[in-house]
């Protein structure tokens, strides 16, 4: 999928990006109410690690530990994802700068099959791309394989299967893998999930 992507000038990290609907964007202090609805969301977190959100101080708790640090960082990928008719954040992209460089999306229920979190991923990938990230990798639940769908319409590859015990819901999780690589290297496959993990495979026909 191609879509028109430019840079709007920040001298900081997270810059923001700007597609034909959206704009992507840090999330700021001012923006608990967006974050309650989209963390809050209870179809919407199914099958993420952490429990919903379910206040204001909650969500204040949130913007500080997952967005303000990572915006103190040199380096940090964590977008608010908005509508540019209101520019109000209805989801969120994030990305590791390092590790296993691992993408992250979520997107309010009322917002899905609109082709809105692949629009908000390619503009994310092709920035990290200019940054020199040379991989990047997304994992999603077996038993939500509409996520995987997002990642083959991104480019990404299946790589291998494997179990994690996740937390704080404490549940043992059989997640799949899937690689893009953005420096040509067809070969590299991320293997920390798979050594690190006693039951591991390759599944046929994914």
């Amino acid at each position: 999928m191609t879509e028109s992507i430019h840079t709007v000038q920040n001298p900081q990290n997270t810059p923001t990006l700007e597609t034909e609907r959206l704009r992507l964007r840090r999330f700021a202090p001012d923006d608990l109410d967006a974050l309650l609805a989209i963390y809050g969301d209870e179809e919407a977190n199914t099958f993420l690690p952490w429990f919903p959100v379910r206040s204001k101080d909650e969500a204040r708790a949130l913007f500080e530990e997952r967005y303000a640090r990572t915006y103190r960082k040199p380096r940090g990928y964590a977008w608010a994802v908005c509508l540019k008719s209101d520019d109000v954040p209805i989801g969120y992209v994030n990305a590791e700068a390092d590790g296993a460089h691992d993408l992250g999306y979520g997107l309010r229920t009322e917002f899905w099959h609109r082709g809105i979190v692949t629009e908000a991923c390619c503009a994310v990938i092709e920035r990290l791309r200019a940054d020199g990230i040379p991989f990047v990798t997304a994992t999603h639940d077996v038993q939500n394989p509409r996520s995987g769908g997002v990642m083959r319409n991104l480019g990404m590859r299946y790589r291998y299967s494997y179990e994690e015990r996740w937390q704080p819901k404490d549940r043992l999780v059989t997640f799949r893998l899937y690689q893009l690589n953005l420096d040509g290297d067809e070969d590299r496959t991320f293997m920390k999930y798979w050594d690190a993990s006693s039951v591991r495979f390759v599944e046929e026909g994914v």
